[in-house]
């Protein structure tokens, strides 16, 4: 009987992030289709996806739900066994969401949902970003995955925010915010496990229904000033 129900929407990075990750594990578990403003604010204070039901009571937070399963379905191998090695994935981690990710976050809706953001936010955001991403390329190994010669949670990590960084930097600046890093080639070695690919055909194929919610939303939401 299926004890785990992954709740959220599957053009979510963050959504995708967990789903990678159960998938991986080959845990049993359903999905349950809700956008922003259908979330269980029980399950999810904060009313963000994902949250992920599990026999024991929800869980919210994309990495928390990681890192249950991590813990859940310790043959999945999302962390090493060395507590320093375990620590340094999920400092790429922490780098990945929050210092990547959550930054250029502040330029989506003018970056994929027809909205507007300043001037302003845009030249700090750019700035911060730059200063970021140097420093994740300082503690990155990718050789070939993130944390070195394994597939790591990192990975997960890594594969559903470093294309949006990079779809930021080239919508809103013209620029190419990760130099050098040949992303597609990265993308295409992850695409080649099951569980990428399928999140990956998953998250195209619910891309038209979440573009038409968040275009309805952007129309309710008075314009920067």
């Amino acid at each position: 009987m299926t004890t785990l129900v992954l709740h959220g929407f599957s053009a979510s990075n963050y959504y995708n992030k967990s789903k990678i990750a159960l998938l991986e594990a080959n845990a049993d578990f359903t999905e349950h289709a809700v956008f922003p403003g259908e979330i269980d604010r029980q399950s999810s204070p904060l009313r963000k996806a994902p949250y992920l039901s599990t026999p024991n009571g929800p869980i919210c937070e994309s990495q928390v739900i990681v890192e249950y399963v991590a813990q859940t379905y310790p043959s999945a191998k999302l962390f090493p066994e060395s507590p320093f090695e375990a620590a340094k994935v999920r400092e790429l981690c922490t780098f990945l969401d929050i210092h990547l990710e959550l930054v250029a976050r502040r330029l989506y809706a003018q970056a994929f949902f027809g909205g507007k953001v300043s001037d302003g936010l845009k030249d700090t955001t750019r700035k911060e970003l730059g200063r970021n991403i140097k420093a994740f390329f300082q503690l990155a190994k990718f050789s070939p995955y993130v944390a070195g010669e394994s597939f790591t949670a990192a990975d997960i990590s890594a594969y559903t925010h470093l294309p949006m960084v990079r779809s930021v930097g080239k919508k809103i600046y013209a620029e190419e915010l990760l130099g050098e890093f040949d992303l597609k080639s990265y993308v295409a070695m992850l695409d080649a496990r099951p569980a990428f690919a399928k999140t990956s055909a998953d998250a195209a194929a619910g891309m038209p229904s979440f573009n038409a919610y968040m275009q309805a939303a952007m129309q309710q939401t008075p314009a920067p000033k």
